[in-house]
């Protein structure tokens, strides 16, 4: 299954007459529907997943393969590998939450952890931005698991629903998860205490800080996006999609001291807020929509303003400054399911519906698209 180095680029259009920012690196296959992908810190491997249960790491340079898991029946929904990129966390249908430990040499690879959690789908899953703490979905209950102690930090339980998404602050001293009517924030100095509570409507599917720690975002069933301010008073609610929002991505601020960008996904449709000068106007939307299929993934480049979305229409999109469509990408004949930028944002990586495991870099300097 070891993955094979492009010569060419994959197909690419662009409505704009500008130079291709991406080219095709690398391809391979997995046996079934890609389900996530996660990049290890240095950017020269990646993890992916299949609806089979597979989980397996590629090696860039070399194109080669290491099978962590092999079908297993039952998919494999999450990936996540810590900031320090010693640990692999993947969790999925079967309720079970797996740790590798990722020493950098492959042959020292090991599973040291299997959590079972019966009749419990594990959905999400997302380490400390610093520490070697995983945070999980159970149900209603999220809990904290530490990799270095191999002990359960604490369980935290939402009450109302099932935890629908989870989001570490930036700055790791708070964990926020999402639900029906509200998001529960915990401090890390003490996860005893009762959490902050932020009311909605609806329920909460999707919700991010952004990277400077500044904001959080909602993106609910009731057809709305919400964002708090610092002081977490009196957010900001988005109104107008004609579905649920189902995902958000943050941008890098537009300056020093600025705000980022939000882009929010339902459906088809991709929307993009910017914070008006004056805090009275709230956030002011512009409308892409490229697509003719469900959005899969949304992503901003790491420390940049171009956005990548991918959709079941087998269209990859590239938007320089989030406002412009610059080039498009396919390469997965049924539809694109996933993707994720590696952290120097020098690589993009995107899964297909039918197993296509694709790897585009860059492939000029100086005028770029971001």
């Amino acid at each position: 299954m070891a993955g094979k180095k492009a010569k060419g680029s994959s197909k690419t259009t662009s409505n704009t007459g500008a130079k291709t920012a991406l080219t095709l690196l690398w391809k391979t296959h997995l046996k079934e529907y890609v389900t996530a992908i996660a990049w290890c810190p240095m950017g020269n491997q990646l993890v992916a997943s299949s609806a089979a249960g597979e989980v397996i790491l590629y090696s860039l340079k070399s194109g080669e393969d290491t099978v962590l898991q092999t079908e297993q029946g039952e998919s494999v929904d999450v990936l996540s590998i810590s900031a320090d990129g010693q640990f692999l966390a993947a969790g999925g249908q079967s309720g079970t939450v797996w740790i590798w430990q990722l020493p950098g040499d492959k042959s020292d690879i090991s599973l040291i952890t299997t959590l079972p959690h019966k009749r419990t789908w594990i959905d999400r899953l997302q380490w400390h931005p610093h520490l070697p703490l995983l945070a999980f979905s159970l149900g209603r209950y999220a809990q904290v698991w530490d990799a270095a102690e191999q002990t359960v930090v604490t369980t935290l339980s939402f009450d109302t629903s099932s935890v629908l998404d989870i989001s570490w602050h930036p700055e790791g001293q708070q964990l926020s998860l999402g639900g029906n009517q509200s998001i529960k924030t915990w401090r890390l100095s003490d996860w005893d205490d009762d959490p902050e509570v932020r009311e909605i409507d609806g329920a909460s599917g999707a919700i991010a800080w952004s990277p400077d720690g500044t904001y959080l975002a909602s993106g609910n069933n009731d057809r709305s996006v919400m964002v708090w301010p610092p002081d977490g008073d009196y957010p900001w609610r988005m109104t107008g999609f004609p579905g649920k929002v189902r995902q958000l991505a943050w941008s890098r601020p537009l300056a020093k001291g600025g705000d980022p960008l939000l882009a929010s996904v339902c459906g088809e449709g991709i929307v993009v807020w910017r914070k008006a000068a004056d805090s009275s106007d709230g956030w002011k939307p512009q409308v892409l929509d490229p697509h003719q299929g469900t959005v899969r993934g949304v992503a901003f480049q790491p420390g940049k303003l171009l956005l990548v979305t991918a959709a079941e229409d087998g269209r990859l999109c590239l938007w320089p400054k989030a406002a412009r469509l610059g080039q498009v990408l396919t390469g997965a004949s049924g539809g694109f399911s996933c993707l994720g930028w590696s952290p120097q944002g020098t690589a993009l990586a995107a899964g297909g519906s039918q197993g296509e495991l694709l790897v585009w870099s860059e492939a000029m300097t100086g005028q770029g698209f971001g």
